[in-house]
């Protein structure tokens, strides 16, 4: 797979926004990173925790050729939906109630980023990368075609984006698994075998098979 160096926009500085993050700045590509916050707050943080990113306020995200979003999902909707307006945007995050308190629109039987795609309307949601902790996420890469390579899956309804993510997610160290349309998002969410384990791209395919087959995307 071409791996292009690309423009990646994070919005989020936690733990795995600035994580990706990193593992970006080692791929080659150019990263910008962004909060709630001016960047001259963050401008510190982003050097000592980012070496090689930039901080910069978040309506600067747009000229990013893809933005990672990467807030608690609690707070989704204190993003502003401008910024990510027809950018292609990787959905990272995940629902998980004893933190997040109980929402209602995350227990209605539909994948998390299709409701966080209906709130940011025109983005080009594409949901991976919330499948690895952060912690992984710098240590569990390797090079293409390596026998130990870690699968990661990748859904969403807009195939141009799905693959300009799944090249990105080749270019950190793993193997992009094409899980289907957004909906099957949830045979990767909190609580599934392919959350809560490691997989190779073979048993990811047949994981995210038997998902469908059953009721994944009932």
């Amino acid at each position: 797979m071409t791996q292009t160096p690309l423009n990646i926009g994070v919005l989020g500085a936690g733990r795995v926004g600035t994580a990706v993050a990193r593992q970006a700045v080692r791929a080659g590509h150019t990263v910008t990173i962004a909060t709630g916050k001016p960047a001259a707050d963050i401008r510190l943080l982003t050097e000592v925790i980012v070496p090689g990113a930039t901080a910069v306020d978040r309506e600067d995200l747009r000229s990013a050729d893809v933005i990672v979003l990467a807030v608690p999902l609690h707070k989704y909707q204190s993003v502003d939906t401008s910024v990510l307006r027809d950018k292609v945007v990787i959905d990272t995050m995940n629902y998980w109630a004893p933190v997040d308190g109980f929402m209602d629109e995350f227990e209605a039987g539909t994948s998390t980023s299709e409701v966080i795609a209906d709130f940011l309307g025109a983005a080009r949601v594409v949901k991976t990368l919330n499948h690895i902790g952060y912690g992984d996420l710098e240590v569990d890469s390797y090079p293409a075609g390596d026998p130990h390579r870690r699968a990661l899956a990748v859904a969403s309804d807009d195939a141009e984006a799905k693959s300009l993510v799944s090249a990105f997610i080749d270019s950190l160290g793993y193997d992009p698994v094409d899980a289907g349309p957004l909906a099957a998002g949830k045979a990767f969410e909190n609580g599934t075998e392919i959350f809560n384990g490691r997989h190779g791209a073979a048993r990811m395919q047949e994981l995210l098979s038997e998902c469908s087959r059953v009721l994944c995307n009932a």
